[in-house]
């Protein structure tokens, strides 16, 4: 008897639950059949996302991408859309461009690298000078350890060149021009900057094929060099891409000081040459410590900006 009773109160329970339901659906359905022009009017006006264009054609260093290949367009589009829709990282990077690309740009010039490398640089560190990854890559060009070694940087516990940006990005060219000399074009040695050699070479001897665009590479690779292409194409023609930007961050100006004996304490030091800690750690990322030992008294230049810059 007590059961039935339950089962009858639940069923009354789950009738009244169905007529609310639909009470208020019917509601519904007439609001939008009287204010539905009125409300799609209201939708279309909050915001409008355009793809971003594409252009009718593009180079990388000097070598024309195939944009007539649909899976090279659709790449590139893909990261279009990505980066012009980061709009404060995006943004930013076009504000830090002059600061870094000042002195990206003469050392490929003089070592024969094509500019556009210098967006390999951004793609790799976000314009973070003190960038490491979670493999241990560092700096603007994001060296491995022994990698750095290999190509002429001090990677110890109190220098770490990799976080040098002239330096590094000397070695940079060294690597750079390495691996042109194995595959001979520059799309693939820029896919190779992220992939290794050995992982290039790997897919080269699988797939018998040589090049970037007819490679079938993992997801990072197969993304990297679209990406640096997007961000070329966004901060060559920033307006273009909808940001209109007029306030740049400039290069710091600073004067070199020779050092080659040992530094107990760069908070001094950095006192005693008119600037303070943070501003000299800020210039020189490669100082890894709060001293410098330099037991072989090797010399090294220091970088301190100059007085009243700030302002």
């Amino acid at each position: 008897m007590n059961f039935m009773c339950r089962n009858n109160q639940n069923n009354t329970r789950w009738l009244i639950t169905m007529l609310i339901i639909l009470t208020a659906w019917h509601c519904s359905a007439s609001g939008a059949d009287e204010t539905g022009k009125s409300s799609k009017q209201e939708l279309a006006s909050f915001q409008q996302v355009l793809p971003p264009p594409i252009p009718d054609s593009l180079y990388f260093a000097g070598e024309r991408v195939p944009l007539w290949h649909f899976d090279v367009r659709e790449s590139l589009d893909r990261e279009l859309m990505v980066n012009v829709y980061f709009h404060s990282q995006t943004l930013r990077f076009i504000k830090l461009a002059p600061r870094y690309f000042s002195v990206i740009e003469p050392i490929l010039k003089a070592n024969n690298i094509p500019d556009d490398f210098k967006y390999l640089a951004l793609a790799e560190s976000g314009f973070d000078p003190r960038a490491q990854s979670p493999a241990g890559a560092a700096g603007i060009w994001q060296f491995m350890k022994e990698t750095a070694k290999e190509n002429g940087l001090e990677v110890t516990v109190e220098v770490d060149e990799r976080y040098h940006l002239e330096k590094a990005t000397e070695a940079a060219c060294k690597y750079l021009h390495e691996s042109f000399a194995k595959y001979g074009d520059w799309t693939t040695v820029a896919a190779s900057y992220n992939a290794g050699r050995n992982g290039i070479n790997r897919q080269v001897e699988r797939q018998k094929e040589t090049h970037y665009y007819n490679l079938l590479l993992n997801e990072e690779t197969s993304r990297y060099v679209y990406r640096i292409m997007a961000l070329k194409t966004i901060m060559e023609h920033p307006a273009r891409y909808g940001f209109l930007v007029d306030e740049f961050y400039p290069s710091i100006p600073y004067h070199l000081v020779n050092v080659n004996g040992p530094v107990t304490d760069f908070a001094e030091f950095a006192k005693a040459n008119g600037t303070n800690y943070k501003l000299l750690k800020m210039l020189n990322p490669w100082l890894r410590e709060t001293f410098l030992m330099n037991k072989a008294g090797k010399q090294y230049e220091i970088k301190i900006p100059e007085e009243e810059y700030r302002k």
